[in-house]
């Protein structure tokens, strides 16, 4: 693709931010344009979730960006992370726009909180088969199907467990991470009180407020500004057979994810490259069962391997296929995985706080559960 992300900024990560959505919105994507050595005029399209309260224009005025020749939205909570940057890659690509800014803030923690119960959510299509069940959480729907892995390849809550070390262990030495300085044992996952049984409060990913904001370019463009590029080697969004939000029960086969399968076939084709050429792999961590899930899809493991090959080290800094360098969801903050764009770009630039040694390619992924997206990040 002729596209490249070129400047990345974010707020602070907190539980209670004191500013409005907006404010936190204008200023990481204020960060983002210096990080970029731009300036809004220069922007002339922005991308974020339907989920987003900032609206486009709001968001212009408040940093006197003049026009607008592009916007766009992109649906499905976390699924939508990677997608606002194959969104701004395509505008970048047809003409629609020169300079894209892609961004995500909320006040998930001291406001609208997603991991509670939402009585009004119970009249969409998708929920109103499971909320009368009693499924009214994320964490609640994802217990179901990690219960049903466990039953198929004999997978433990210790397995879950590993991914959840591995992100706090990361995020313990990322000054930016809430979790910064705050590593955790297995023996503390272990000893976290139930959520939803088989998830416990360490297999759950944080409430945060902030916002990260990311800018696109094209490659052209990209050589004249001052930091090293994150070329989009390959951005893909993906959608499986009887897709449900998070609750997609009616497959034959409960202990996949086929919507990462989808995701993918279209990202190795796109890029030209497979999971052996991957050097750091940031996925998406809002439940530790879905990392499993995640490295089976992407073809790391086999089927019901993946619980081998996270105990293996794999997944560690010096390992096979480092794991989310910034500390993850579970260790830095929930920001829809727009946080875990902003450290593959990191990774591809060498400037990130756990940095892994020799990087040309970085996997980042969005969402699971619902229909998803992926990037694969490379270097010039």
């Amino acid at each position: 693709m002729n596209a490249a992300i070129v400047g990345i900024g974010a707020t602070d990560f907190s539980k209670d931010s004191g500013r409005s959505e907006l404010q936190l919105a204008a200023e990481a994507v204020r960060a983002a344009l210096d990080d970029a050595g731009l300036e809004p005029s220069d922007v002339d399209g922005l991308v974020s979730f339907t989920m987003d309260t900032n609206a486009e224009i709001a968001v212009a005025r408040e940093l006197g960006i003049p026009e607008l020749t592009f916007f766009s939205r992109v649906h499905y909570g976390g699924g939508a992370a990677c997608a606002t940057v194959q969104q701004a890659a395509m505008a970048v690509e047809t003409g629609a726009a020169e300079v894209v800014v892609c961004y995500r803030a909320f006040n998930e923690r001291s406001g609208h909180r997603f991991g509670q119960v939402q009585t009004a959510a119970a009249a969409n299509i998708d929920n109103s088969w499971s909320y009368p069940m009693g499924l009214g959480t994320p964490a609640a729907m994802v217990a179901m199907f990690a219960r049903r892995y466990m039953h198929e390849y004999g997978a433990t809550s210790e397995d879950f467990g590993r991914i959840a070390v591995i992100d706090r262990k990361h995020a313990a030495t990322n000054p930016h991470a809430w979790f910064h300085d705050r590593p955790i044992t297995l023996d503390d996952h272990q000893s976290s009180r139930w959520i939803a049984e088989p998830l416990r409060l360490l297999d759950c990913c944080q409430e945060s407020d902030g916002g990260v904001a990311l800018v696109v370019t094209s490659t052209e463009r990209a050589r004249d500004l001052p930091n090293r590029p994150a070329h989009v080697r390959a951005a893909t969004q993906g959608s499986g057979v009887d897709q449900f939000t998070m609750t997609s029960y009616y497959r034959d086969d409960l202990t996949r994810l086929p919507e990462m399968g989808v995701v993918a076939r279209g990202l190795w084709e796109r890029s030209g490259i497979g999971p052996s050429d991957v050097d750091v792999a940031v996925l998406y961590d809002h439940f530790t069962p879905f990392v499993l899930v995640q490295l089976e899809e992407l073809g790391f493991c086999g089927r019901g391997e993946a619980k081998d090959f996270v105990a293996s080290g794999a997944l560690e800094l010096d390992g096979t296929l480092p794991l989310n360098p910034h500390g993850g969801q579970l260790g830095e903050a929930y920001l829809h995985g727009m946080n875990g764009i902003a450290e593959g770009v990191r990774q591809i630039r060498g400037t990130a706080v756990n940095q892994v040694s020799g990087v040309e390619h970085v996997l980042v992924t969005a969402g699971t559960g619902v229909p998803t997206s992926g990037l694969v990040l490379g270097q010039g």
